[in-house]
């Protein structure tokens, strides 16, 4: 009897396990011993599944195979499954002898299909008798032993072929992966004339006269014969089961168990025994591994004896034993996902096998074929084990969730450690330090990501000295606030550098202990601009008469008188402050904490060409001293309104900032400043006559205003305070100076600048698209869109007065009507289809246009 497959009493019948099913085969040829045969041999084959439900084998589907050998002695040798070279799947096999006249004996492997359809796969014919140490293997491939030499045929070759490794006993074979198929065994040993001077015992030549191998079918010779199992061992084994195997320094180590004529289970480990059980039987005939899941992993042994126990893989003891055995499987029997043992008893009532088993993991799962009451106990045993079969599945998912999580996790790090990196070389680069201090470890973060070579280096270094500039000339000043729950850094940048949130970043890179690199902290900027000297309102002084809503409608006839634009002067006096926020409670771990502040700037020199300046400001210490003495704390002192500029940048950039349009139909707007000045007792900054200080007790306190009166009975406010509820409570002491009669819209666009950039860019893209209609202009098309886009990016940074804004404009407007004359007064031929896309275009534009100065009208 072996694990997977038995045999009946008449020789003609075998089982097998098979994806959780028992596969039963059956060759209709009467007895064995009967002189008279029948004289068409018929192999059934009835799949059988376990229903939890009821308790027992129900049939499946079946299936047959009609031998055309007639009048002739059938036999069933073995049945297993191995896989087929063709495909790599692995089938259920079946081995079928057939007695002949004159000493001949043929022998087929039939494998079946999940159609229950058998394929011939192999058949030979012998002048002897196979016996014993039958084996089959994938391929499928045949072993087998006559007298003292081992033969094989495979169905690749379909020759026989004799093992040239002179073998004495197989006690295992198998594939190891990058070796192939190999057999384990012993090896006969010639002693030299050195070691013959004395005469051995016999048991010292029992022992040292075999030594085991392992060799190669596919090379045809032994390719280890160290850390497998010590000599003195091999008098003793009978079984092996090999668990593991690896290839280190070239040299094959291996991991396996072995069962011996003393009834132990060894285990040994690149030939050194670990652990010892001796078993409750005698004489053992083959191993088993069982996974219940979980961890738990359980060797089954079977005995010739019949009967059966289970030992712990992790400690080595008997778990479990069983006696009457005929029969002994290892599969997935109840679709748990987690394997279990079927185990057949001998029914002295009943010769089918499949009417008294157990089905159990040796944890939790338990079925019985023995009969019991139906009662209380038995239902919540029923539940129990519908929970179990819930259970490993679901731990199953979960270890497979963690894996993906830790990979997810050791792939961020990676991230995390080659940005730190990187940021570390680049501030090394920007100060001018050698790189040479960094471990080689460190380095292999910082692989070249396209295959660049050596000798790019000084052309990289090259690039990334014009990149980088030199702080002197683009910062004046560094300087960094805490403000409730949040550090405020600032940079003041030289009047000859505009900027605009799109065109500078400020970063701050924290500097690790140790050594280990730079963390780049989350930051929120903002751009600050403000003007240093007072100017007049804007509806004192000359400028364009009357902004239309909408476009005016140009013909070749039409002419449109243009109005006068006022000058101002050329350029006025702003100072430009870009700032970064970041959350301090992070930061107050650290007793000592110092960042690197980086200026990013980007030019858009063309087009599709922008191009990225990088500037080290300079370095942020702070310590929880500092902040417990309050040095860099904002504070409102109650002589001065500001007594350092630094600290209104702070409150501009932290801030709330929101903007309200006031309009007034029927009244003038005089009563703003009485309000700002008496009713909020505001103060004016002296450096920047355009910001309102709040000193009014209470929560206004340090609210700042910015009043912007574009005509006598419309402004424009900007409120900028602590929190919301500092907001409305603004707003609701304003609504009672204002006249009966007024407007208080909130631009969420932040302010007429923004809208009137995105009316000058409509202007240039419908500008674009009628210029797009001349087949004779497309040269001047290209130059005007790349005049534009450098226009566009120009305009972004010009000081933010409305005024300055329609200057503007105007040069667009007046080009705009050129073109539309030049195209009209051109003879243009297209197709219709190309003339509707055009017509199509147009009128996207126009509309997108037009909406644009819907909305700058009503600012």
């Amino acid at each position: 009897i072996t694990s997977k497959q038995a045999m009946s009493s008449n020789e003609q019948e075998r089982l097998l396990c098979y994806n959780g099913e028992v596969l039963v085969f059956q060759l209709s040829n009467g007895n064995f011993a009967d002189k008279e045969p029948t004289k068409t041999p018929i192999l059934h084959v009835r799949r059988m599944v376990f229903d939890r439900g009821t308790k027992v084998f129900v049939q499946k589907s079946t299936g047959f195979f009609t031998m055309k050998e007639e009048n002739s002695h059938l036999k069933i040798m073995c049945c297993d499954y191995v896989s087929d070279f063709r495909t790599g799947i692995k089938f259920p096999y079946i081995v079928i002898q057939n007695s002949k006249k004159n000493n001949v004996f043929e022998y087929f492997l039939l494998i079946l299909h999940s159609t229950n359809k058998f394929e011939m796969r192999l058949s030979f014919k012998l002048g002897y008798e196979i016996k014993d140490s039958l084996r089959v293997l994938n391929g499928p491939l045949i072993l087998w032993r006559h007298v003292k030499t081992f033969l094989f045929i495979s169905s690749q070759t379909s020759k026989v072929i004799s093992v040239l490794g002179n073998l004495s006993s197989i006690q295992w074979a198998g594939e190891i992966k990058n070796l192939g198929i190999v057999l384990l065994g012993l090896k006969e040993c010639y002693l030299s004339e050195e070691e013959c001077t004395q005469e051995p015992s016999k048991s010292d030549y029992a022992i040292w006269n075999t030594k085991f191998c392992i060799y190669s079918l596919e090379s045809q010779e032994v390719i280890s014969d160290t850390y497998i199992i010590p000599p003195a061992y091999s008098s003793v084994v009978t079984c092996i089961h090999i668990c593991a195997s690896e290839i280190i320094n070239n040299q094959l180590r291996i991991s396996l168990i072995a069962l011996t004529r003393k009834n132990q289970l060894i285990s040994f480990q690149n030939g050194t025994p670990k652990s010892v059980c001796q078993l409750p039987f005698g004489d053992p005939c083959a191993v088993q591994l069982m996974d219940s899941g979980g961890g738990n992993l359980f060797f089954i042994v079977s005995f010739r004896s019949n009967n059966a126990c289970a030992v712990w893989r992790e400690n080595f003891q008997v778990a479990a034993k069983w006696e009457k055995v005929s029969l002994v499987l290892i599969d997935d029997f109840i679709g748990s996902g987690t394997e279990q043992v079927l185990l057949l008893f001998k029914d002295a009532l009943n010769s089918d096998y499949l009417t008294s088993f157990k089905i159990t993991d040796l944890r939790n799962i338990n079925y019985s074929s023995e009969p019991s009451d139906c009662n209380e106990d038995d239902i919540s045993e029923d539940e129990q084990d519908n929970r179990y079969l819930v259970v490993p599945p679901l731990e199953a998912g979960l270890k497979v969730g963690f894996s993906s999580l830790w990979e997810l996790q050791q792939h961020l790090l990676l991230k995390e450690k080659i940005i730190s990196k990187s940021y570390e070389a680049l501030i090394n680069l920007v100060q001018g330090k050698d790189d040479n201090t960094s471990s080689a470890k460190e380095k292999e973060c910082l692989v070249p990501l396209c295959g660049e070579e050596e000798n790019s280096v000084h052309i990289l270094d090259e690039k990334l000295s014009d990149s980088f500039q030199d702080s002197e000339q683009l910062v004046e000043k560094i300087w960094y606030r805490v403000m409730d729950d949040s550090l405020v850094v600032g940079v003041k940048t030289t009047s000859s550098l505009k900027l605009s949130l799109n065109d500078a970043t400020l970063s701050l890179l924290m500097n690790q202990a140790h050594g280990s690199g730079f963390r780049l902290l989350k930051c929120q900027n903002r751009v600050i601009k403000l003007s240093t000297r007072p100017f007049p309102a804007p509806y004192l002084m000359p400028c364009e008469i009357g902004l239309e809503a909408k476009r005016v409608k140009l013909t070749p006839d039409s002419k449109k008188v243009e109005s006068f634009v006022c000058e101002h002067p050329s350029k006025k006096e702003c100072v430009h402050i870009i700032t970064a926020i970041t959350s301090l409670s992070p930061l107050l771990a650290f007793s000592k904490f110092c960042c690197t502040v980086l200026l990013q700037i980007m030019e858009t020199e063309s087009a599709n060409c922008p191009k990225n300046h990088y500037v080290v400001c300079g370095r942020v210490v702070l310590s929880l001293e500092d902040l417990s003495t309050g040095k860099y704390l904002l504070t409102f002192p109650k002589k001065k309104p500001i007594e350092h500029v630094e600290d209104l940048f702070a409150l501009l950039a932290a801030f709330h900032k929101c903007c309200f349009q006031i309009t007034s139909p029927g009244y003038a707007l005089n009563s703003m400043k009485v309000w700002l000045l008496e009713h909020m007792k505001c103060e004016v900054i002296e450096e920047f006559p355009e910001v309102y200080f709040c000193k009014r007790p209470g929560s206004f306190y340090g609210t700042l205003f910015t009043w912007k009166q574009r005509t006598p009975f419309e402004g424009i406010l900007i409120v900028c305070s602590r929190n919301q509820t500092v907001m409305f409570q603004c707003l609701h002491n304003l609504i009672r100076i204002l006249p009966i009669k007024y407007s208080l819209k909130n631009l969420k666009s932040g302010s007429e600048n923004f809208l009137i950039d995105n009316m000058a860019f409509a202007l240039e893209k419908e500008l674009v698209t009628l210029s797009s209609l001349s087949s004779a202009i497309a040269k001047h098309e290209s130059n005007f869109v790349q005049s534009c886009e450098v226009s566009k990016g120009k305009s972004s940074v010009v000081a933010a007065t409305l005024s300055d804004r329609r200057e503007e404009i105007y040069p667009y407007r007046k080009k705009l009507q050129r073109e539309k004359k030049k195209m009209l007064q051109t003879n243009l031929k297209v197709s219709g289809s190309l003339y509707r896309e055009i017509t199509l275009k147009v009128a996207d534009v126009q509309l997108k246009s037009d909406f644009a100065a819907q909305k700058l009208s009503n600012l």
